[in-house]
Order: structure tokens, then sequence, then C-alpha cells
């Protein structure tokens, strides 16, 4: 660290970046995230000045505590060297970044079969894109006798769409599954049926999900306030459209896999409800499929393709959804949530579920919920200093891009992004996704 001394001394700053490295000193409790300090290490001296890594701010000492939990967390997720199969070409930089670890940075390899024998012989592990064809990799690892991971964006990802080629703030690496894979145990279904999670933990999720919601932040954060489209006095219904051939819907939907069933179900369901759909921001900008025919965007009271879906759940009462991670986001901010599929958050009790999810039954609270899927499964990195950070530090960051998005030189700047990915999807799509 810049500026910093080689380690603490009286009244010296010190890094919790240096902390973190110092693990002699500090000792990871079960379960993960909670950290105590050991040895004749007086963490709570006050000669002692905590700095945040990011961005050099004073913290006190249980701040510093959280960073160097995640950033003990983050290595040791990626303490096996990668050897990376199925990512594409665009993606490779930031997956370098997230995946770089001690001993060394991913490989990036073009045949499942020579991923999976290099990570055998360097006691390694193949890592591949979740939502691409994984059974290659999959045969391949196991064949192999190596461990396979996968890849995914995380929950909190960025200003703007993945499909616009923008790069994430978090990522998942999971070594069980995948989160919207119900055909299986995930890492993170893992954690909310066996962790124990202290009230240190729950707590700073309850400070994350007030600071969510007080700040309206969601996944892509695209959009600008909605105007009020439900009328007062009536119960809002909010069906949140998805992209009808992602691998959330292929995996994890029941019955109703199509936007325009789940319009027609929740219809059904609230035929006196004022029923507003929000159509995937993906589908809205023509990079995916899944549009609802103009005959049955009637089945909707109103339809609001633009504006942002955050300024849509303060005026609704309710969410049904397939898979989608809005259903979540309702959750966070106290609206009532039936799903129609297996998405993460459903079978832990703060949910309805139209569909049985037997190996779950545990149940959670809210601020559980959000302690395991917002800072416990994802890693995130901080695209300012390059460090890995927590969810707290990926909001500042966040915050900041949305604020430049705002300005008449970033809003030019997301046009011209936004004509580019929609060319590439159209033109180079099927090209590039056959590509290593």
């Amino acid at each position: 660290m810049d500026g910093l001394p080689a380690g603490p001394g009286p009244g010296a700053p010190v890094d919790p970046a240096f902390v973190a490295s110092a693990v002699a000193r500090l000792v990871a409790a079960a379960p993960p995230g909670e950290l105590t300090v050991a040895g004749d290490f007086d963490g709570a001296d006050p000669r002692l000045v905590w700095l945040d890594p990011y961005d050099r701010r004073r913290i006190p000492i249980e701040r510093a505590l959280e960073i160097a939990g995640d950033i003990l967390r983050h290595r040791a997720k990626t303490s096996r060297r990668s050897y990376a199969v199925g990512i594409t070409r665009w993606k490779r930089p930031a997956v370098t970044a997230f995946l770089d670890g001690p001993n060394g940075p991913p490989v990036f390899v073009g045949r499942a079969a020579d991923a999976a024998a290099a990570a055998r012989a360097g006691s390694g592990r193949v890592v591949t894109w979740a939502s691409r064809d994984v059974v290659a990799a999959e045969r391949a690892a196991r064949e192999a006798g190596a461990p396979l991971a996968r890849l995914e964006d995380g929950f909190l990802r960025s200003v703007g769409l993945g499909a616009a080629f923008i790069e994430a703030v978090s990522l998942v690496l999971d070594d069980s599954g995948v989160y919207y894979d119900p055909s299986g145990p995930s890492d993170l279904e893992t954690l909310l049926r066996e962790a124990e999670i202290p009230p240190e933990l729950v707590e700073r999720a309850s400070r994350l999900r007030r600071r969510l919601v007080a700040e309206n932040f969601t996944k892509y954060n695209v959009g600008v306030d909605a105007d009020r489209v439900v009328p007062e006095g009536r119960r809002g219904v909010l069906v949140p459209g998805q992209v009808e051939d992602d691998a959330s819907i292929l995996r994890g939907a029941g019955a109703i896999r199509t936007n325009r069933a789940l319009l027609a179900a929740a219809r059904a369901r609230h035929p006196d409800a004022f029923i507003v759909y929000k159509p995937h921001p993906d589908v809205v900008a023509g990079y995916r499929r899944g549009a609802v025919s103009p005959d049955d965007l009637g089945l909707a009271d109103a339809v609001v393709p633009e504006g942002s879906i955050a300024a849509l759940y303060p005026q609704c009462d309710s969410v049904e959804t397939m898979t989608s991670l809005s259903g979540f986001e309702a959750l966070l901010r106290g609206l009532s949530v039936t799903t129609h599929g297996a998405p993460f958050y459903a079978g832990w009790g703060l949910t309805e579920d139209l569909a049985a999810h037997p190996r779950r039954g545990v149940r959670r609270t809210l601020d559980e919920l959000v302690a395991a899927t917002l800072i416990l499964y994802p890693l995130y990195r901080d695209p300012v200093t390059g460090l890995p950070c927590g969810p707290e530090t990926a909001l500042d960051r966040l915050s900041a891009a949305r604020a430049r998005t705002r300005t008449w030189r970033g809003a030019t700047a997301a046009r011209l992004r936004h004509a580019y990915a929609l060319a590439r999807h159209r033109l180079l799509g099927p090209i590039a996704r056959r590509l290593p």
C-alpha cells in the first residue's frame, strides 16, 4: 500500500489489506465473515489509525475487520489456480482480475479436456461460465479427476447491462453448482441450509439492505425514475419480464416458462388488481428474446418498458415472478413475492412458492438471506484500486458510476455503447458465440 508502513506501530496508520496478509495474527472463525483477533495483537490500541484501503478514509476497527474478512474470503476462494474454458473474449480481462490468486492468474484454454488435464497437473481447477454449455467441462473435469467451479455475474453487477459489454463489479464462483440451477445444490443453497450466521454479520446485512433500498440499487442500475402508474387505492402487482432463453428460465422455471404465461397466471390470480408489466431491459434493448405480443400485453393494466424497476417497487404490493432477481429485490423492500419457479430466494419461508423445494425448508430471516446472498457468496472487486472488496465498496463505486451516466457526457457514452453492442449482437453474435 503506497505510503503506508510495513506494519503497525505506535501512531501509524494501518491498512486492513496489510492485516489480511498477516494471517498469523487474524484467525477466521466459522462461519465465514467473522474475524477473531488473536495472539498479542491489540487492534483496538488507540494509537493505531485504521484506513480504508479503497479511499484512505479513517475507519473504526470493526469496519477494518469486515474489510479484512472480505479480502481473506476472496483469497480463500481464489487459492487454486484456475484453468478457464468457455469464457467469452470480452469477459477475460475481468475474469483474470477476479481470479488472480496466490498461485497465479487464470489460464484460458480452448478445449475442456485440455483445461481439465492442466488443472489436474497443476493442482488447480477447471472454471467455466455457468450459463454457457457446461456439459463438456463437467465431463472433462470428472474424467480427469479435477475440481470444477462455475462463474456467473453477481447480484450487484454494474451500471448498465452485461449484454452491452459492461464489466461487473461482482461475480460468483461456485464449487457445487450455480445459484439459479435447482437440479443440484449450490454453494449459496448450502450456506442458507447449513451456516450459522452470527449476529454481527446479520447486523451488517441489515445495514446493507437499508442502504440498497434507500439509494434504489438494483442489479443493473439502468433507467431513470418512472412516473407513477398504479392509481392510488388500487392493489398493484408487479410482473417482471425475463429473458426467455436465459439459463435461469431453462433450469429454474416450472410449468410457467414464458412472459406471456406469467402474465396470464398473474391476471388469473389477481383479477381485480392493477397489474404492471416491466419487460426485461435486455429484451427492450433488443439484445435477447422474450418480447410479448401486443395482443397479450393487454393482460396487464400498464406496460413500463423504460425507467428503473426500482421506481415501481414502492407503487406495488406484490410481485409475481418465475425466477427473476426482481423477486429478491422486492423482498428487500418489504413486498410479498410469489414464485412460479425455483429462484435461489425461494423455499426459506420468505416467499409464497408455487413449486416444491425439497432440499430447502430451513426458515431464514430476510437479513440472513441478505448476508448469505450479498456478503458471503459473491466475489467483489473494486474497479478503482483493483483490490478485492465487499458489497459496501462495490455500492460506493456503482453510485459514482450511476452519477456519471446522468451527465451529458455519460449519457452520450451510454448511447454510443448501446449502439455498438446492439450492432455486435445482431451482426457478430452468432459468430462470436462459437469462438473459443
